[in-house]
């Protein structure tokens, strides 16, 4: 079903919210050091609220043999995602642990951000389905009528 772009955006914007928190608090139980997880989490912000929203898009145009809200399609959109999102948190927590330091702990910045990312493969697959389905519920933005 098509959706205004303010839709997308919005959807984005809470997204940005719940997978922000996560990718916060996974940082800090992994590296143990909260102003770099605040750091991978600030600079996600941006860059995850923008491949959102392309992500968004791309899916408005994908037809599957499934309808809109499928249950089946939650679950594509969410995997696709995913992959996605784990690939710009593995990028973002390596460049943060290499150029700010990466603690008294030497375990190469590579591994920690993998760990990061990875665990994110988890929580955010279970967030994003939930979330996903709830924006289905929501009514405003969507378009009826293609004519609209």
């Amino acid at each position: 079903m098509p959706e205004i772009k303010q839709r997308s955006f919005l959807k984005g914007i809470t997204w940005r919210i719940i997978g922000t928190a996560d990718t916060i608090m996974l940082a800090y139980l992994i590296t143990g050091d909260v102003t770099n997880a605040l750091k991978i989490g600030w600079l996600e912000l941006f860059t995850k609220t923008i491949l959102f929203f392309i992500h968004e898009r791309i899916w408005l145009k994908i037809k599957l043999n499934q309808s809109y809200d499928s249950r089946a399609r939650s679950i594509a959109k969410a995997f696709s995602w995913r992959i996605t999102g784990t690939i710009d948190t593995i990028i973002l927590s390596f460049l943060v642990l290499t150029f700010s330091g990466h603690g008294e702990i030497k375990i190469p910045p590579i591994y920690t951000a993998s760990a990061i990312g990875l665990s994110e493969l988890f929580t955010k697959m279970i967030l994003y389905y939930f979330h996903e389905r709830a924006w289905l519920g929501i009514q405003w933005g969507k378009i009826l009528n293609e004519k609209q």
